[in-house]
C-alpha cells in the first residue's frame, strides 16, 4: 500500500477524522485518540497492536520496527516499500484502530455508535 492507499482506508472507518497536530508532514488518524501515523515525506506508517504480535511482525518482516518516537511496546512503525502485503496492512490498520476503541471511556463508545 503507497500513502495515498493508507490515507483512504483509514478514513473509511467509523468516526475517524484527519489532522497535523505536529507537523506539516505527519498525518494523523484519530477515533477520538491516534490509532495512525502516517509520514508523508518518508513514506512510513506507524500503528498500534499487540505487543506479542508486534514482535512475530517484526522477525517477520525488515521493514517493521519499534515504534518511532512511540512506546516499542505497543507501536511498530512500518516502511512503505512493498515488501508487507496489502493485506496484513489493513489487517494492522484495522487492529490499531480496533485497540483504540475498545480503550475509550463508555461515553465516547456510545458517541462513536451515534455517529
Amino acid at each position: 500500500m503507497n500513502v495515498e492507499e493508507i490515507r483512504e482506508y483509514c478514513l473509511t472507518k467509523k468516526g475517524v477524522s484527519e489532522s497535523f497536530p505536529f507537523d506539516e508532514t505527519t498525518l494523523v488518524f484519530k477515533v477520538f485518540k491516534i490509532f495512525c501515523l502516517l509520514g508523508l515525506d518518508d513514506s512510513r506508517v506507524s500503528l498500534k497492536n499487540d505487543p506479542e504480535k508486534n514482535i512475530e511482525l517484526r522477525v517477520h518482516y525488515s521493514a517493521i520496527y519499534g515504534g518511532y518516537h512511540l512506546n516499542k511496546q505497543h507501536w511498530n512503525t512500518i516502511e512503505l516499500d512493498g515488501t508487507v502485503p496489502a493485506d496484513l496492512m489493513k489487517e494492522m490498520i484495522d487492529e490499531s484502530y480496533n485497540l483504540i476503541v475498545k480503550s475509550l471511556t463508555k461515553k465516547l463508545k456510545e458517541e462513536l455508535k451515534n455517529l
